[in-house]
């Protein structure tokens, strides 16, 4: 059990019967009035953002949760299969659990999240930077670069779509920030 005096960044509760995972908190006081904590979580489940406010010293449940290192090894009908990088086991995951997929290419490694006591699966994490390499793209046309926020879509080979500088070509391998699916930089 933990009480608001033991929120931190990162911490795992049972909450209204999900799991959250606390984002930012915020212990106060004004005036006479009984202390709180204001709480922004995220639902492990959903990944949707909740802003809360517990009287201090409420006690909750806390989780304990793992991030476990895996390999993507293909899809089919069931899901996506993943092997244990130290045991080698392979598990199944259904496709509401994988995020940004269309990101993932076959051998990738990623982290899976799991609940430790009840040995479940919540989801499965990207890294924050993928490197992929374009498949198609439209030119830039000569005298578009005046502007440096200058975008265009381009075709990964994973199927995924995103935007891109002009001077992308068909081709080259870029490097994804996962978090913001958005272009970071041309890898050499």
């Amino acid at each position: 059990m933990v009480t608001t005096s033991d929120f931190r960044n990162g911490l795992t509760i049972e909450y209204d019967n999900d799991l959250f995972t606390i984002v930012s908190f915020q212990h106060s006081k004004k005036g006479r009035g009984a202390a709180f904590v204001r709480t922004k979580m995220i639902s492990i489940s959903t990944g949707r953002t909740k802003e809360n406010t517990f009287n201090a010293g409420q006690k909750f449940v806390d989780a304990r949760i793992e991030k476990r290192p895996y390999q993507f090894l293909y899809k089919d009908d069931l899901g996506y299969t993943f092997m244990h990088l130290e045991t080698y086991e392979q598990i199944t995951l259904q496709e509401n659990f994988v995020q940004n997929k269309d990101l993932m290419k076959d051998g990738q490694n990623v982290d899976i999240v799991f609940h430790a006591e009840q040995e479940l699966a919540l989801s499965c994490d990207l890294p924050s930077f993928v490197e992929l390499v374009v498949d198609y793209t439209e030119p830039g046309l000569k005298g578009d670069t005046a502007s440096s926020t200058s975008l265009k879509f381009a075709t990964l080979e994973t199927g995924a779509e995103i935007r891109v500088p002009l001077f992308i070509n068909i081709g080259d391998k870029i490097k994804i920030d996962t978090r913001e699916r958005s272009y970071s930089e041309r890898v050499k």
